[in-house]
C-alpha cells in the first residue's frame, strides 16, 4: 500500500498538477489586485451605483410574508467575473498567444494546416477495400 501510494505521489502529473495549484494561488492575487486597482475604477468613472446596494426583487410567500431575491449581489459577482476574465485574457493570455506566434514565425514553424478529415462513408469504403485486397488470392 505504501509502496503503490509513493508511485503516486512521484508520478510527474501529480507534481505538475501541485505546481499549478500553486501558481494559480499566486496568480490569483495578481488578477484581482489587477481588477481592483485598474477595472474597477474604470466601471466607476462610467457608473456610480454599486450593485451590491440593489435592494432585490420582493416576492410573496405562501404564509403572507415576503420573500427578497437579493439580485444586487448577484449583477455584483456577474460585473466581478467578466472584469477578471477580461483581464486575464487581454492582460496575460491575449499577449502570450501573440508572442508564441511571433517566436514560431521566427523559428520557421508553420502551423498544421487543417486536414480534413475522412467522412465516415469514405472510411467504410478504404476499409472494404482492404478486406477485398486481404481476401483476394495472389494471381499466378
Amino acid at each position: 500500500m505504501i509502496k503503490g501510494f509513493k508511485e503516486f505521489i512521484m508520478r510527474g502529473n501529480v507534481i505538475d498538477l501541485a505546481v499549478a495549484v500553486v501558481i494559480g494561488a499566486a496568480f490569483t492575487a495578481i488578477v484581482n489586485a489587477a481588477v481592483s486597482s485598474i477595472i474597477t475604477p474604470l466601471i466607476s468613472v462610467f457608473w456610480k451605483a454599486d450593485a451590491a446596494g440593489v435592494p432585490g426583487i420582493p416576492v410573496p410567500d405562501l404564509y403572507g410574508g415576503t420573500v427578497i431575491f437579493p439580485i444586487g449581489e448577484l449583477i455584483s459577482a456577474i460585473i466581478s467575473f467578466l472584469a477578471v476574465a477580461a483581464v486575464v485574457y487581454f492582460v496575460f493570455v491575449y499577449p502570450m498567444n501573440t508572442w508564441k506566434e511571433r517566436q514560431a514565425r521566427r523559428a520557421g514553424v508553420k502551423e498544421p494546416e487543417d486536414a480534413k478529415l475522412p467522412t465516415e462513408q469514405e472510411l467504410l469504403i478504404q476499409i472494404r477495400d482492404l478486406l477485398e485486397k486481404q481476401q483476394t488470392p495472389p494471381r499466378a
